[in-house]
């Protein structure tokens, strides 16, 4: 599939990209910036670039939303803003649902009336994490977090709001910008010489840099309307404490990790046991090649001792 400006409608010339100030957000404009892979194709249809954050635009204001939507002629969203904090969720349940839940369907709605395509990020946690095989875009979700059940409010707002979109489900979302597990795992494993991380929560991890160019691929392919959800994640399966041991072993970093069961770590969140997500789908669908998690991981370690 490729972009046919002839079937674009409204003159709609900008993307506009939320939470620029997020991991996710960080690596999309350093993909926009860099012009790798399918950002020329993009950008030959939609030229402008609008970068937000809340100090720029405040996605829970629907009129907000709207104006700047209209204004400036944005065919294209790409919802990087989330409430992402999943344990401070059970305590600041309405916070979550407004950014997860509310914000996603403003956007939506905002896109049905301007004719703009939304491609959304959500998640993992959507799944209860009791299955033993990958989750396919098929399966029920039931998820067991305030996170979880908000993420998929968002999911459900899009949905009925009659707006063409794509939600990409992904999971274990890391990169150099940001606090994620691999920068915490960097941090505590060059101040300490052991580390306990849990061995029994199994899923995948997901370089920020892979996802944000699967995100402007799709957006450079999509020539009609559509309403899909896919999977996304970097190949492979391992466990935190697998993930933690690649991460200290590649640095270098004299810090021993101790496999330990997720009840030495109480937390207010359950996290799903079991997360994999079956790419199937949109490897088929846009032809992507997707990266084992060790690849992605080790680029992405690469990348951040260069920029020291």
């Amino acid at each position: 599939m490729t972009i046919d400006p002839d079937n674009m409608t409204g003159n709609l010339t900008g993307v506009l990209v939320t939470g620029v100030n997020g991991q996710l957000g960080k690596e999309l404009k350093r993909h926009f910036d860099s012009g790798a892979g399918n950002v020329k194709a993009l950008l030959s249809v939609f030229p402008q670039l609008f970068y937000t954050d809340i100090e720029e635009l405040d996605i829970c204001d629907s009129d907000a939303v709207k104006q700047f939507v209209n204004a400036n002629k944005i065919g294209l969203i790409i919802n990087c803003a989330a409430y992402t904090a999943v344990d401070k969720a059970e305590d600041e349940v309405d916070k979550a649902q407004k950014i997860n839940g509310e914000a996603p369907g403003i956007l939506a709605d905002a896109a049905s009336e301007s004719g703009a395509l939304l491609i959304h990020i959500s998640t993992d946690y959507v799944f209860n994490g009791k299955s033993n095989i990958p989750y396919t875009e098929r399966d029920q979700t039931s998820p067991h977090s305030v996170y979880g059940r908000t993420k998929l409010a968002g999911e459900y707002a899009i949905a009925s709001s009659g707006c063409s979109y794509v939600i990409l489900r992904t999971s274990w979302l890391y990169s150099g910008f940001g606090t994620n597990f691999v920068k915490t795992i960097l941090r505590l494993a060059s101040e300490r010489d052991t580390l306990n991380v849990v061995f029994d929560q199994t899923g995948t991890p997901t370089n920020a840099a892979d996802l944000a160019s699967v995100i402007v691929t799709i957006g450079s392919q999509i020539k009609e309307r559509v309403s899909a959800i896919y999977n996304f994640s970097n190949e492979g399966v391992c466990s935190w404490y697998d993930f933690a041991t690649e991460i200290v072993n590649y640095s270098g970093l004299k810090c021993g990790i101790m496999p330990v069961t997720s009840d030495m770590f109480p937390s207010k969140a359950l996290r799903p046991v079991y997360s994999v997500l079956n790419k199937s789908k949109i490897k088929k669908e846009f032809g992507i090649e997707i990266r084992h998690w060790r690849t992605a991981l080790i680029d992405c370690l690469k990348n951040m001792d260069a920029q020291k």
